[in-house]
């Protein structure tokens, strides 16, 4: 597939940029792969609005401009995936400045569906290292049948695909129940006697980890 033809005819670089990614769902399609390869049905289930057709069209587009690649994973898996280039992955800080900016917004809905990549992105993006500063901890996630690995140190966190065990906190449950306790207070505890989610590893740790992750202020009208 050629790339597609310019839409707006403007040396802007932002312009540019639009032309690239300007279609609707080629970000979210590109914020689904910033944590490692993905395949076409694990993209799809993430985008539980996208049409098979239309996902298909992103990626080839995607990988028209380089900021994909398919890939075929070594035997026994041998199945095709899709992973960002270099390039592609450079975009993150895109991603972080669009959520904090877009998180302001009084019409913001946190209660609409969140997927496992974007809940955890979102972490990366919100962790306050003021309040993080001083605390080291591997904190393994389990989200649906996905497993990640986070590491918190120097006020950052950094969190990749792979075992959630060994960490010094593993939290399990669905994103948009773990977003609840995190970004709207709800006591991750409360949500553990109701069997919603699995809290294993270090309690204290749990509960200070909660904190770390201040929504900014509303937008003033």
């Amino acid at each position: 597939m050629q790339p597609r033809p310019r839409r707006y005819e403007d040396a802007c670089a932002a312009a540019h940029a639009l032309d690239l990614v300007g279609d609707r769902w080629a970000l979210l399609v590109m914020r689904e792969l910033l944590l490692g390869p993905r395949r076409f049905g694990d993209l799809r289930a993430s985008l539980p609005g996208i049409s098979a057709t239309v996902l298909a069209q992103r990626l080839e587009e995607l990988e028209a401009v380089g900021i994909l690649l398919r890939r075929k994973l070594a035997p026994p898996a041998g199945v095709q995936v899709y992973v960002l280039t270099q390039w592609g992955l450079e975009s993150e800080p895109i991603f972080q400045a669009l959520g904090r900016w877009a998180a302001r917004s009084p019409r913001h809905d946190p209660t609409l569906p969140i997927s496992a990549v974007s809940f955890l992105l979102s972490l990366r993006t919100m962790l306050d290292p003021d309040r993080a500063a001083g605390l080291r901890a591997r904190i393994g996630f389990r989200l649906g049948e996905g497993e990640f690995a986070g590491d918190l140190a120097e006020g950052r966190i950094e969190i990749a695909a792979g075992p959630a065990d060994p960490a010094d906190l593993i939290l399990a449950g669905p994103p948009a129940v773990l977003a609840a306790a995190i970004y709207g207070g709800v006591p991750l505890a409360a949500l553990e006697a109701e069997g919603i989610v699995e809290v294993a590893g270090d309690r204290g740790l749990a509960a200070r980890f909660a904190t770390l992750f201040p929504l900014p202020d509303k937008a003033l009208p």
